[in-house]
């Protein structure tokens, strides 16, 4: 099912959802901005990593002249059920008090979005309270999620609106000329349950993937992992699906940036992935709707030792190799600095002709 075929704010079965279909980056494109990459005064491949993402950026927007001004990061922001197990260092209260900071624009990644001219949009789309946060998205899809210990987090309904929130995201984003997008989120306990999801879906031990957190002890580390691979062989999650496995051990954040990854497909806009819950969130959609991680870019790799594994497999390679572990969309965010530094060489196109050379040509 292509994906303007029906409006997003209609419900989305099972089947619809993974049959949604997309058209590739358009290759004639990569190869323009290659291209004029290779007119510019400066030795080939000179800028590396850059060259081949601003082609991608290039090929996914369907255009060589990429402008990336206008850019938002979507934070997704929810609670989730396993925390009562004692898996986190920190209660569902700082989920709450760090998304008001973002209202008002007092979290780090407002902070560095500020700084270099992005948006911030914050997305309540499962905190576990009843209040209303100024200036933050009322996306909720319900309060925090089910301890997946006792019971699956969602029910299939549940994630499935999830998922469909963050494609209706970045369409209206697309409809306000966001050009560029990031994703970002905030929620305690995030880190099993992506953790538990990136286990299931990579098939490996929940040791091999899953990592501290926001500062578990050893022995909380021990626990934490225990916890993932009792619910991976309770719930059979190796022989699961992408959905089911979402629905079981994930959490409405990492649905909601499903859908981020999706609506980037479907709509054509390049999505920066911060660190692991992102990236989690990449491969579940890669898996729900093949040929999505063609329309994404990483941006850093961070502590939790999912990310090595997760890179392969979703064949990315980020450039900050920084050892940051803040989480908010923060990563995705330097990545969008470094972007638009690579641009201003890109968009000034100063050739070898303006400075009286002669252009190097690719050997054979």
């Amino acid at each position: 099912m292509e994906c303007f075929v029906r409006p997003l704010f209609k419900y989305y079965t099972r089947t619809e959802l993974e049959q949604i279909s997309f058209e590739n980056p358009s290759e004639e494109y990569r190869k323009k901005v290659l291209d004029c990459w290779d007119c510019i005064a400066k030795p080939l491949d000179g800028m590396g990593e850059f060259e081949k993402l601003t082609a991608q950026i290039g090929a996914i927007t369907h255009t060589e002249e990429i402008d990336i001004s206008k850019k938002a990061v979507i934070i997704m922001c929810a609670d989730n059920g396993i925390v009562e197990e004692g898996i986190s260092q920190s209660g569902q209260e700082v989920t709450l008090a760090v998304t008001r900071a973002m209202g008002k624009k007092q979290s780090s990644v407002c902070k560095m979005a500020r700084r270099i001219g992005a948006d911030t949009i914050p997305v309540d789309i499962g905190i576990n309270t009843d209040q209303n946060i100024e200036n933050v998205y009322d996306r909720k899809i319900r309060a925090g999620t089910r301890n997946f210990r006792k019971e699956p987090a969602m029910t299939e309904a549940e994630t499935i609106r999830a998922i469909v929130t963050g494609m209706d995201i970045v369409q209206d984003c697309k409809k306000n000329g966001y050009q560029i997008l990031a994703t970002g989120e905030m929620g305690i306990g995030n880190t099993t349950t992506s953790s538990a999801v990136a286990a299931a879906l990579l098939r490996c031990e929940a040791a091999q993937v899953t990592g501290r957190g926001a500062g578990l002890s050893a022995e909380g580390l021990c626990k934490k992992q225990r916890i993932i691979e009792e619910a991976i062989a309770g719930y059979d999650l190796y022989h699961a699906d992408a959905l089911t496995i979402l629905q079981t051990v994930g959490g409405l954040d990492i649905a909601g940036l499903v859908g981020v990854c999706i609506g980037g497909a479907c709509y054509h806009v390049p999505i920066v992935l911060d660190g692991v819950i992102s990236m989690t969130a990449a491969l579940l959609a890669e898996r729900i709707c093949p040929g999505v991680k063609a329309y994404l870019l990483a941006s850093h790799r961070g502590k939790e030792p999912a990310v090595y594994k997760l890179e392969r497999e979703l064949g990315v390679e980020p450039v900050i190799n920084a050892g940051m572990a803040l989480g908010e969309g923060t990563g995705a965010v330097m990545m969008f600095s470094l972007l638009d530094i690579a641009l201003s060489i890109y968009q000034t196109k100063t050739t070898f002709a303006d400075i009286r050379i002669e252009q190097y040509e690719r050997m054979l």
